[in-house]
C-alpha cells in the first residue's frame, strides 16, 4: 500500500474516531441531562410542583374599598397578574437580562457559546435567561451553589427545569411569576412589595426611571440597593435606560431626559407593623387562625400559614376613615397630653404609688428578659436603677435618650392612651379600629382586648328600660339624692358633681348626665332589668345586677359599647360588629364568608325615642362642643363618660350611618387627669370624635348621610317632644303606683 493510501486510511480512521467521540459525547450528555432529569445528582420538582411552585407568599389584609391595609409575611411577597405590571418594567428587564426572551425555549444557546468564549477571554457574563433565574428562584432553597462543580451541576439542572417551565407556561405567566419572586432587598421580594418599598406605588404605575432602578438592583441587592449605594443604582439605572435604547425599546430622546433626574425614592421599609391599623390588624390575624382552627379549614390537611401562604383577607375596615380615625388621634392626643402633663405641675404623682410601678416594672419586656437570663432581684433593682440608652416613645416622634429603666416606666405611666372604633350600625361593619398610640411600643390592643369602667356613657341602659315601661323623657322629677337598698351589701347613695337644682325632665338629666335621675330610675325599673338590657344589646363583659351600674360601675370594650348604641341608631336591631368579611387562599378560593348574627332586642319606638334623647346631649348637654365648638350640626346623638377620680373619659356618638366610640386614659386607673374640667369625656374623648366626623363628612365619596334618624312608619306613641309637652306634677309614689312596681 502506498503512503496516499496509508494517509487516507489514517484521515478515515481520525475521522471515525472523531465522530464517535462526538457522537459519544453527545450521547453521554444526553445520559447527563436525562440523569439530571430523574433526579440522579438532585431533587428535580415533579410535574406537579412545576405546575404548583412553593414561594413565600405574604397575606394580605384588604380595605372594603380594595386597598391594602397591611401583611403577614416571613418574606414580604404579594403577587401580581400581567396585566398589572407596567411594559416598563418588562421592556426593562428583557432588555437587560434575556434579549431574546421571547424567541428562545428557556435556553439560549447563541447566549452560552457566547459566554464561553468570553470565558476563554478572561472576561465574565452572565448567561442564565430569565427562565434559568426564574428555576433558580422558585426551586433551589439553597440559592446560587458557590463550590465549582456543584454549580455546573445546578446549572444543568436548572436548563432541565427552565425547559419543563416553558413547555407549561406562556411568556408572559414566566416573565410573571419571575418578577413576583425575585429579591429586591430591603425585605421586598416580588414587584408589588418592591414599587411599595422604594417607590411608594403599584406596579402598574412604574415609569421608566423607577422600573430601571428596580430592574438594576438585580446586578447585585446590595451593590446596586438605591437606599445603601444611590450612586451606584443611579449609574445602574441609566445603564438599564441604555440597555433599553439599545433593544428598541425607549426612544433616546427619552433617555436623555430621564438619565439627568434623580433616584426620586419614596422609600418605606417593609416590616409587618407597615400599613395603617396595625392593632387592627393584629387582632385581625388572632381571629383568622380561630376561624381557620374551628371549621378545620386547611390545606391539605395542613393548617394555614398566615406568613407564608399568600392568603386574602377582605376585611370591612373603610380605608379613608381608617386614615381619618388615625388622624383625629394623633392631632388631639398631643394636646390633650400637653394639658395632663400640665395638670401634674408641681405635684408628685408618684406619691403612695409604689406598688403600681413596682407592677410595671415587672410587666415590662426588660424585666421578663432579665429573669430570663436568671438574674436576682437586686441584680434586676440596679439595671432599672442605671442609665442605659433607651428609645422612648413621645408624640413628636421616637427619641434616643440616656435614661434609667425605672425613669421610663414612670414616664409610661403618665402617658395618656386612647382608642376608637367606628362601625355601620345596619350592617355591623366595623369602618375604623385604632386600637392604640402606637403599635411599635404599645402592643395591647384597646379596643376589643381591653375593657375600662364605661361611667356615665352607661346611663342609656337604665334610660332605655325606664322608656320601654312607658316612661316619658319629659316626665319632670326632683334632683335630689336616692337612696336605693341592695340586698345583701350596703344601701347605695350616688355622689353627684354639677346638679342641676330642681325639678327636671328626663331628657335634661341625661342630656347633663344627672346621677341623682339616673339613680332615680333604677329604683324604680330594678339592676336586673338593666343589667340585662345591657348583655341584650352586647355587653359580653359582666355586668353585675346592682344599684351603681345605672352610672357605669362595670367595665367593657370599646368595641362592645359600640355594638351596644347601634341599637339605638339601628331602630331597636343588633347586628353583630363584623370585621371579617372574606377569607381567599392564593388562586381566589373563597375559605369562609361571614354571616354575621342579627337580632331584635329593643322596640322601635323606644330606640328611636333613646336617639332623640342622645341628641339633646349634643344640642344642650355634656356633649354640645359637638355643636358649639367644633362646628357638627347635623343630626348627632351621643353621650359622655367620665368615671370616678378621671381615670377614664369617654364618649359614644350616633348617626344613621356611623356609631362610634372613644375612650381615653392612662394605662393604670391610678394615674388620671386632676381635674374633671380636663378628664372628662367631653374634653378627654369627644374632640377625636369631632375630628373624624369632619373629616368623613367632608368626602362626598364616602356617602356617609347627614340626614335625621327615621320615625318608626308606624309613627310614636310615647310622648318626647318635652316642648309640647304638658308637665307632669306626678311624685315618685304616685309613679310607682302607676306603673305597677
Amino acid at each position: 500500500m502506498n503512503k496516499s493510501s496509508l494517509l487516507q486510511e489514517d484521515i478515515k480512521k481520525y475521522n471515525r474516531t472523531l465522530w464517535k467521540m462526538l457522537i459519544g459525547g453527545m450521547v453521554f450528555f444526553a445520559l447527563f441531562i436525562i440523569s439530571i432529569g430523574f433526579g440522579l445528582f438532585g431533587d428535580i420538582p415533579s410535574f406537579r410542583a412545576i405546575e404548583h411552585p412553593k414561594s413565600n407568599e405574604a397575606t394580605e389584609i384588604m380595605s372594603e374599598d380594595g386597598k391594602v391595609l397591611g401583611t403577614y409575611f416571613v418574606k414580604n411577597r404579594s403577587n401580581v397578574n400581567y396585566n398589572q405590571i407596567s411594559p416598563n418594567v418588562v421592556n426593562a428587564l428583557i432588555a437587560t437580562e434575556d434579549i431574546r426572551f421571547k424567541s428562545h425555549s428557556g435556553i439560549d444557546f447563541k447566549r452560552t457559546f457566547t459566554i464561553f468564549a468570553y470565558a476563554m477571554m478572561g472576561k465574565k457574563q452572565g448567561g442564565s435567561t430569565i427562565t434559568q433565574q426564574l428555576a433558580l428562584n422558585l426551586f433551589s432553597e439553597e440559592g446560587r451553589q458557590k463550590n465549582y462543580f456543584k454549580r455546573i451541576i445546578q446549572k444543568f439542572q436548572e436548563w432541565v427545569i427552565a425547559v419543563k417551565l416553558e413547555r407549561n407556561y406562556t411568556k408572559e405567566e414566566i416573565i410573571t411569576m419571575y418578577l413576583n419572586t425575585v429579591d429586591f432587598g430591603n425585605q421586598a421580594y416580588g414587584i408589588k412589595s418592591a414599587a411599595r418599598v422604594y417607590f411608594n406605588t403599584t406596579p402598574d404605575q412604574l415609569t421608566v426611571p423607577q422600573a430601571a432602578v428596580l430592574v438594576g438592583i438585580q446586578r447585585g441587592i446590595t451593590r446596586y440597593s438605591p437606599t445603601k449605594n444611590p450612586e451606584r443604582a443611579l449609574t445602574r439605572r441609566n445603564t438599564v435606560m441604555a440597555l433599553m435604547v439599545k433593544a428598541n425599546l425607549l426612544p433616546e430622546e427619552e433617555f436623555d431626559s430621564f438619565k439627568e433626574k434623580p433616584l426620586n425614592l419614596s422609600f418605606t421599609p417593609a416590616t409587618s407593623n407597615d400599613g395603617i391599623a396595625p392593632y387592627f390588624r393584629a387582632v385581625v390575624k388572632s381571629e383568622v387562625k380561630r376561624i381557620l382552627e374551628e371549621r378545620s379549614i386547611t390545606k391539605n390537611g395542613i393548617p394555614y400559614d398566615l406568613d407564608r401562604d399568600g392568603l386574602k383577607i377582605t376585611t370591612t375596615i373603610n380605608y379613608d376613615m381608617q386614615v381619618y380615625a388615625e388622624e383625629a388621634q394623633r392631632e388631639y392626643m398631643k394636646i390633650l397630653q400637653k394639658q395632663f402633663t400640665n395638670s401634674w405641675k408641681g405635684r408628685n404623682p408618684f406619691k403612695g404609688m409604689e406598688l403600681q410601678i413596682e407592677q410595671g416594672v415587672k410587666r415590662s419586656d426588660r424585666y421578663k428578659s432579665l429573669k430570663l437570663d436568671g438574674k436576682t432581684d437586686e441584680e434586676i433593682n440596679q439595671d432599672f436603677n442605671t442609665p442605659s440608652k433607651l428609645t422612648i416613645f413621645t408624640w413628636k416622634g421616637n427619641i434616643d435618650t440616656l435614661m434609667k429603666p425605672i425613669d421610663s416606666v414612670k414616664y409610661y405611666k403618665l402617658l395618656l392612651r386612647n382608642a376608637m372604633m367606628a362601625m355601620d350600625p345596619k350592617t355591623g361593619y366595623i369602618k375604623a379600629w385604632v386600637g392604640g398610640i402606637n403599635f411599635e411600643h404599645f402592643k395591647y390592643d384597646q379596643v376589643k382586648m381591653g375593657t375600662r369602667q364605661v361611667g356615665s356613657t352607661a346611663k342609656p341602659f337604665t334610660y332605655a328600660v325606664a322608656i320601654e315601661n312607658g316612661i316619658s323623657p319629659c316626665l319632670t322629677v326632683p334632683n335630689v339624692p336616692v337612696t336605693i337598698s341592695n340586698p345583701g351589701s350596703p344601701d347605695w347613695t350616688p355622689r353627684s358633681s354639677g346638679t342641676i337644682p330642681g325639678n327636671i325632665t328626663l331628657q335634661k338629666a341625661l342630656a347633663y348626665s344627672q346621677n341623682y335621675i339616673a339613680a332615680y330610675l333604677m329604683n324604680i325599673v330594678g339592676a336586673t332589668a338593666v343589667a340585662n338590657e345591657a348583655k341584650k344589646m352586647g355587653i359580653t363583659s359582666d355586668v353585675p345586677a346592682v344599684p351603681s351600674i345605672a352610672l357605669g360601675s362595670f367595665d367593657a370594650s370599646v368595641f362592645d359599647m359600640v355594638g351596644a348604641y347601634s341599637v339605638f341608631a339601628n331602630k331597636g336591631t343588633w347586628t353583630q360588629p363584623t370585621y371579617i368579611l372574606k377569607i381567599e387562599d392564593k388562586n381566589g378560593v373563597v375559605l369562609y364568608d361571614s354571616k354575621p348574627t342579627i337580632k331584635v332586642v329593643m322596640n322601635e319606638e323606644v330606640a328611636y325615642v333613646m336617639t332623640r334623647m342622645l341628641r339633646g346631649v349634643i344640642s344642650g348637654g355634656t356633649g354640645w362642643r359637638l355643636s358649639g365648638k367644633y362646628g357638627i350640626n347635623t343630626p348627632i346623638g351621643g353621650k359622655t363618660g367620665t368615671t370616678q377620680n378621671n381615670s377614664d373619659g369617654w364618649f359614644m356618638g350616633i348617626s344613621p350611618d356611623i356609631v362610634a366610640g372613644v375612650w381615653t386614659g392612662c394605662e393604670d386607673r391610678a394615674f388620671h387627669f386632676t381635674s374633671t374640667r380636663d378628664g372628662e369625656g367631653a374634653n378627654s374623648a369627644l374632640p377625636i370624635f369631632a375630628g373624624f366626623m369632619k373629616r368623613v363628612y367632608a368626602n362626598p365619596n364616602l356617602k356617609v348621610s347627614k340626614a335625621d334618624f327615621e320615625m318608626p312608619k308606624s309613627g310614636v306613641s310615647i310622648v318626647y317632644d318635652c316642648n309640647a309637652y304638658e308637665q307632669t306634677e306626678q311624685t315618685p309614689t304616685e309613679l310607682d303606683k302607676k306603673l305597677g312596681f
